[in-house]
């Protein structure tokens, strides 16, 4: 399982995202708020402000203060990192 780092020492499972997106369009802001309604939100900001809102296949959703292309930058790396580790053991 590969994880991913979205600041603060905070860590998602790449293979759980679904997407992340910015917070700033009003139906990314509905999707928050009823997540918040049913529990669903998972805050990592540690009280900074929301850069990013990463969709995962349990429904939750996850709060950053990470920009969205970092946390990409970062799950493009994960996936490179074990294309390398899965090439290494078939050698």
């Amino acid at each position: 399982m590969q994880l991913i780092n979205i600041g603060f020492g905070n860590m998602v499972s790449a293979s759980r995202v679904i997407s992340i997106v910015s917070p700033e369009s009003a139906p990314i802001k509905r999707i928050i708020q009823e997540a918040k309604d049913n529990k669903m939100t998972i805050d990592a900001t540690l009280g900074r402000r929301t850069r990013a809102v990463i969709m995962m296949d349990s429904g939750h959703v996850v709060l950053s203060s990470i920009q969205p292309e970092t946390i990409a930058g970062r799950c493009t790396g994960a996936d490179e990192e074990t294309n390398i580790n899965s090439k290494m053991k078939g050698m």
